[in-house]
This record gives structure tokens, C-alpha cells and sequence, in this order.
């Protein structure tokens, strides 16, 4: 599979992975909110709609046409974006709404610091240029410490609500897809990046959809904040988030866009101060069928 060009960092790409750490730091407190009025796996099917839905408006006001079937370069595109819409929307945001269900959102935005670990061993079997170096892993591991540090053992602590170690499992699980879809995202060939976040979203939503309306029926109409946690799920978090992921890991490589997870415990824990961070306890199970 040919790779596009990796042309580095630069001061955009910083700007747009600080942006990425703000926007993806206050989706676990919509998240939290979000929660109160639907359940785990609508959320995520919501969301992602949403995003796919305002993506394809745009696409088609600026008269971006999606990827096309009748080539091997297109049908390419099109398996990638399948990845990425597995791998970095549908099923991460299930586990993580799920998890938020029984653990505190300090705890899932910590897990996220945890993705640059993931990827620094996948990135160097998979991408060209992106080796394990000694340095990089030390670099890797300070920053993991760094967040640990900083955050302290508060988010660590039991919220003593039922399957809390599953959904602590569910919140690393979340980590590693995102470090999956990362790398699946820089092996894409090369296309119109706006093309490729909605067609990304459009194939997770094919997938949400389904598995959310099988597992938690047709969803009442939330409101008040609830509503509007979702809205700002799928417009800010999902849909500005996706175009942005696409560019940074496009331009500066998965390591690169992996770091901005060191960031996102930070935010979360700033953000969670402006609503309450305890898990959202409902009759919601476990999907276990």
C-alpha cells in the first residue's frame, strides 16, 4: 500500500494537535452529561451521525466528491475509511460511553494517555519512518509518567459502582482502537482529507446505527443539557476532531498525533470541574450479547 508523504510537524500541526488535546478533553465531560438522558451505545451512534451527517454537507457545498468504487485506488480509500470508522469512532465511543456508565470520566480521560504506548510498537512494524527508537520509547514513557504525575492516583480511585473493572477494561480497550485507527489513517492512500473524515464517519455510522438500535431500541428525544452534550458531541468532538485527526496524522505521522493524549487527561480533568465527574448509573448491561 503506498503512503503519503510525511512532511513533518511545523507550527500548524502543533496548533491543530493543541486544539485536538482541547476538543477531545471536554468530550468525556458531554460524555458524562450526554449520559443522563440516553445510553451508552446511542450516544456513540448519535455522535457519529451527526458528525457524518454535517461532513457530507460540506463536502457537498465545496462539491468534494466522496472516494470512488470503480477503481482499486478508490476501493482502497473506501477499506481504510471502513477501518477508521471502526477503529477511531464506532467502537471506542461505545466503550468509552459505555465505561462512563461505571467509572469516573478523570479515569477514561487518563486511560487516553495510554494511546502514544500503543502506537509507538504498531507504528514501527507498520509505518515507514516511524521506528521504536530508544529515544522515542523514553520519550513516550516520560510522558506517560509526566500525566501520572501530574493527575496523581485521584483518578484511580473506586467509584464503587457495578462492572467498574470492566468498564476500566473498556476505557483501555478504547485507547488501543484509537492507536489502531491512527496507523490506519497515515496508510491510506493519498485523497482529499475532508473526502476521507466523511467517509470515515459515514461508514461508522452504517455500523452504530444498527448495533445501537439492536441493543437499546429507539431512543427518546433527550433534553435540556443531555441534548445538547450530544449536539456538541457530534459537531465539535466528532466532526471538527475527525478532519483535524485526519490532517495531523496525515502530515506528521501517528507518533506525532499520538502525544496529543497527554494532553487530553489534563483537559478532561479541568473541564470535568464544571459538572459532576461520577459515573452515570443506569439499568444499562454490559454488551454482552
Amino acid at each position: 500500500m503506498q503512503v503519503a508523504a510525511q512532511t513533518g510537524a511545523g507550527t500548524v500541526n502543533w496548533v491543530k494537535l493543541i486544539l485536538l488535546g482541547l476538543i477531545w478533553g471536554s468530550s468525556f465531560m458531554a460524555v458524562t452529561l450526554a449520559l443522563k438522558g440516553l445510553g451508552p451505545v446511542t450516544i456513540a451512534a448519535a455522535r457519529i451521525s451527526l458528525g457524518a451527517i454535517s461532513l457530507l454537507i460540506v463536502t457537498a457545498l465545496m462539491r468534494i466528491d466522496l472516494p470512488s468504487m470503480n477503481t482499486h485506488h478508490g476501493r482502497t480509500v473506501w477499506l481504510c475509511a471502513l477501518g477508521m470508522g471502526f477503529f477511531t469512532n464506532a467502537l471506542p465511543f461505545s466503550l468509552l460511553s459505555w465505561g462512563q456508565t461505571y467509572v469516573a470520566s478523570g479515569f477514561a480521560g487518563v486511560c487516553m494517555a495510554v494511546v502514544p504506548l500503543f502506537v509507538l510498537p504498531l507504528a514501527h512494524y507498520l509505518v515507514p519512518g516511524e521506528r521504536m527508537t530508544l529515544r522515542r520509547t523514553l520519550g513516550f514513557s516520560i510522558g506517560f509518567l509526566g500525566v501520572l504525575t501530574l493527575i496523581r492516583l485521584k483518578a484511580f480511585v473506586s467509584a464503587g459502582s457495578d462492572f467498574e473493572s470492566l468498564a476500566r477494561m473498556a476505557c483501555l480497550a478504547a485507547a488501543l482502537c484509537y492507536a489502531i485507527g491512527s496507523i490506519i489513517t497515515r496508510l491510506c492512500p493519498g485523497v482529499n482529507m475532508l473526502s476521507l473524515s466523511a467517509a470515515a464517519l459515514l461508514c461508522g455510522a452504517m455500523m452504530i446505527v444498527p448495533a445501537a438500535l439492536w441493543q437499546e431500541g429507539v431512543p427518546s428525544l433527550p433534553a435540556g443539557r443531555s441534548l445538547l452534550a450530544v449536539l456538541y458531541l457530534g459537531l465539535v468532538p466528532t466532526a471538527l476532531a475527525q478532519v483535524l485527526l485526519v490532517q495531523v496524522a496525515r502530515s506528521a505521522g501517528p507518533g506525532f498525533l499520538s502525544t496529543v493524549n497527554y494532553q487530553v487527561p489534563g483537559w478532561s480533568g479541568f473541564l470535568a470541574r464544571f459538572c459532576s465527574t461520577k459515573p452515570c448509573r443506569h439499568s444499562f448491561l454490559p454488551p454482552l450479547r
